[in-house]
C-alpha cells in the first residue's frame, strides 16, 4: 500500500469532492475555493508528495495516483496541472473510485518517446537547480513564467508555498514530471464517468490539449474555456471556476 499524504478535511456537504494541487503548490492553494465548495460537498485536499504536509514522502507517478485515491476514496475529482494528470492516472487505473473527473490545465502525457525524454532530462536539471538555489529564488523565477502572468498567489497559498523545501519539490519534479509519466492518451476512450476538462482561454497550449482529450474521450467529456485566465483559470477566476464546477455536478451529480 502507498505510504498516506497528508490530507485537510471539510465534511459539511453529503458527497465527497477531492481536490488535487499543481506542482510547487500546496492544499492550502484550494483554500478560498474550498469555502464555498464546502457548502456543497465534503471537501478534501491533498498535499502531493513532495509537498506541504507530505513534503517528507516520496512516491513514484503511479504510487501517487494510488495514495491520491486512498485518500479520497469513492468521489470526484478535481486536479490542477500535476494534480489532473494524477487524477486521470487514478481515473483510467480505478474508476470505481471516480465518480466525475474535473481536469484543469492538464494533459494525458506526452505521447512521443523522444519529447519524453527529453522533457525528463529538463526536470532532472531544473531539480538539481531546486536544491542548489533554494525554494524562495526558484519559486521566485517559477511563478515569473508568462503562464502565471495573470496569477496573483493569495497570502496563505504564497507562505505554504514557500515553506515547500527544496528537497521535496526537486524529488517530486523528478518522480512526477511528464517525463516519467506512462502517456496516457490510448486510454481515454476508457473514461467513462462524466469528465470536464477546463484551460484558460489565454492558454491557448492547454486549450488545445483539453479539445482534443475532450475528442478522445467521448460523448461524456465536456470542454470549457475559462474568459480571461491562463494556465493556473480556477485561481485566476475562482468565482467563474466555481460556478462552472457547480453547474456540471449539478447536471452529473454523483450516484449512490
Amino acid at each position: 500500500m502507498p505510504a498516506s499524504l497528508h490530507c485537510a478535511f471539510d465534511w459539511r456537504g453529503p458527497d465527497r469532492l477531492v481536490l488535487v494541487h499543481g506542482f510547487t503548490q500546496t492544499l492550502r492553494s484550494w483554500d478560498r475555493l474550498s469555502i464555498p465548495l464546502s457548502e456543497m460537498f465534503q471537501v478534501v485536499r491533498v498535499d502531493l508528495p513532495g509537498h506541504g504536509g507530505s513534503g517528507d514522502v516520496d512516491l513514484s507517478f503511479d504510487d501517487t495516483a494510488a495514495a491520491i485515491g486512498e485518500a479520497g476514496g469513492r468521489a470526484i475529482y478535481v486536479g490542477y496541472s500535476l494534480g489532473g494528470r494524477l487524477c486521470l492516472r487514478l481515473a483510467v487505473e480505478r474508476p470505481d473510485l471516480v465518480q466525475s473527473l474535473v481536469l484543469v490545465g492538464a494533459s494525458p502525457g506526452l505521447a512521443d518517446g523522444a519529447e519524453r525524454a527529453a522533457r525528463q532530462a529538463a526536470d532532472d536539471a531544473l531539480a538539481a537547480d531546486i536544491e542548489r538555489i533554494g525554494t524562495v529564488a526558484f519559486l521566485e523565477g517559477w511563478l515569473a513564467q508568462p503562464m502565471f502572468a495573470g496569477l496573483e498567489p493569495q497570502p496563505e497559498d504564497l507562505e505554504a508555498r514557500l515553506a515547500n523545501t527544496s528537497g521535496g519539490l526537486a524529488t517530486a519534479l523528478r518522480r512526477l514530471g511528464a517525463g516519467v509519466q506512462e502517456p496516457l492518451w490510448d486510454r481515454l476512450d476508457e473514461l467513462e464517468m462524466p469528465v470536464l476538462v477546463v484551460a484558460g482561454q489565454k492558454d491557448t497550449k492547454y486549450v488545445r490539449i483539453a479539445e482534443e482529450m475532450a475528442g478522445a474521450i467521448g460523448a461524456n467529456a465536456q470542454v470549457v474555456a475559462v474568459a480571461g485566465a491562463g494556465h493556473p483559470a480556477h485561481l485566476e477566476r475562482p468565482i467563474s471556476f466555481t460556478r462552472l464546477l457547480q453547474a456540471f455536478l449539478v447536471l452529473h451529480p454523483p450516484t449512490p
